[in-house]
């Protein structure tokens, strides 16, 4: 069942609300930006976020295939969210960086089913050898 939440960067010019089904499942990679921010994300449609500030300040980051987009703070540089549209996943996509969510409770993010990717390799079907680092 979707639960909205909020969501911020670390000093708050970021915010958004989000619906999300954290029974679905939340996603850890291993390709280089995942492993680098230690990224602990879900992926929903664009219709499930709201962006609740001005897209002043908001930084953009692009890299390899440039399909997705790294949103960041410009003040604080905490990344809450990003976006894209790879057809491999469904077509266009928001990620959102579950440790951003304000208010939800450790507990349920605890308990929520977590998939590994295997972005490093570039076979982001399959589940990585080594995990326990993610």
């Amino acid at each position: 069942m979707k639960k909205t939440y909020h969501g911020s960067c670390h000093c708050g010019r970021i915010a958004y609300q989000t619906d999300i089904d954290l029974e679905a499942g939340t996603g850890k990679c291993n390709c280089s930006i995942c492993w680098k921010r230690r990224y602990w994300g879900f992926n929903i449609k664009p219709e499930d976020f709201r962006l609740t500030c001005d897209e002043t300040g908001v930084g953009d980051y692009q890299f390899g295939t440039m399909s997705g987009h790294h949103r960041f703070c410009g003040t604080c540089g905490v990344a809450p969210y990003g976006h894209g549209y790879i057809e491999e996943m469904g077509g266009a996509y928001v990620s959102i960086n579950l440790a951003c969510l304000d208010d939800l409770d450790p507990s349920e993010l605890a308990e929520a089913p977590v998939r590994y990717f295997d972005g490093r390799n570039n076979s982001w079907w399959n589940t990585p050898a080594e995990t326990r680092h993610l």
